[in-house]
C-alpha cells in the first residue's frame, strides 16, 4: 500500500512559482505554442516510452529512484510497469484500474471513486499534453532552446490541499512531454523522465490486462 500512495504522488502533486524558473524565458506567443500542442497530441494514438521516476521525502536521506515501462494506448488506457528496485505494475483501462503488488491483484471501478476519477484523467491528459485548457489549473508558459516549460497550478481548495504545481516538459522539436515534475504543499515531489519514447507504434490490447 505504501508503494501505491508513492505513486499515487506521481498523479497528484506542485508548486507556485514567484519566478521565471531558471534557465527558462517566458513564451511571448502563447497561442501558437496551445494551437501546436493541440494538433500535435491529437496525432498521437499510442505512446511506449522507459521512464525513471525520483520521489524526494524530506523524511528520507536518499531520493528513491525506480525504474520502469510505460505504454499509453487511445482510448484511455495506460500502463506503469516498475520493474526496478520493485516489480509493481498500474493498469487503467477505460473505466478500471487494476493495481498488482507482490502477485496480488486489486481493482477498482473509476467512475465510483472521485480520487481515482481524477487521478486518471490527470494521467491520460498529462501524458498527451491536454492539460492546457483545463479551467481547474492556472497556466503558466516558459521556454528555453530546446524546451517548453508548462507549469500548472491547481484552482480547486481539494487539489490544493495536496497539489502546488504540476511541470511538464515539452520538446521542442516534436511537442513531446519529456519529463513530469510533481511537487507537494511540503516541498516533497516526483520526477519522471520518459527516454525511448515511440508514438503510435502497435501495442496489444493484452498490454492493459493484468493476470
Amino acid at each position: 500500500m505504501k508503494k501505491h500512495f508513492l505513486f499515487l504522488a506521481f498523479i497528484i502533486p506542485s508548486l507556485l512559482f514567484a519566478q521565471v524558473p531558471k534557465g527558462f524565458t517566458l513564451v511571448k506567443d502563447t497561442a501558437t505554442f496551445k494551437l501546436k500542442m493541440e494538433t500535435q497530441s491529437k496525432l498521437v494514438n499510442s505512446i511506449e516510452s522507459d521512464f525513471t521516476q525520483e520521489k524526494y521525502l524530506s523524511v528520507m536521506s536518499e531520493n528513491i529512484i525506480s525504474k520502469g515501462h510505460f505504454c499509453f494506448k487511445q482510448i484511455n488506457m495506460l500502463r506503469w510497469e516498475y520493474n526496478d528496485p520493485y516489480k509493481y505494475i498500474i493498469v487503467i483501462n477505460k473505466d478500471k484500474m487494476f493495481i498488482k503488488d507482490n502477485g496480488k491483484v486489486n481493482k477498482y471501478d473509476i467512475n465510483s471513486n472521485k480520487m481515482f476519477k481524477s487521478i486518471n484523467e490527470m494521467m491520460v491528459n498529462t501524458v498527451q499534453g491536454n492539460l492546457l485548457n483545463n479551467k481547474d489549473y492556472k497556466a503558466n508558459y516558459y521556454e528555453s532552446d530546446k524546451q517548453y516549460l508548462l507549469e500548472l497550478s491547481p484552482l480547486q481548495k481539494g487539489a490544493k490541499d495536496f497539489l502546488k504545481v504540476i511541470q511538464l516538459y515539452i520538446d521542442k522539436t516534436d511537442y513531446a512531454v519529456v519529463k513530469v515534475k510533481m511537487i507537494e504543499p511540503g516541498d516533497d515531489y516526483t520526477s519522471i523522465d520518459f527516454t525511448g519514447r515511440k508514438n503510435n507504434q502497435p501495442i496489444s490490447d493484452e498490454k492493459f490486462t493484468v493476470k
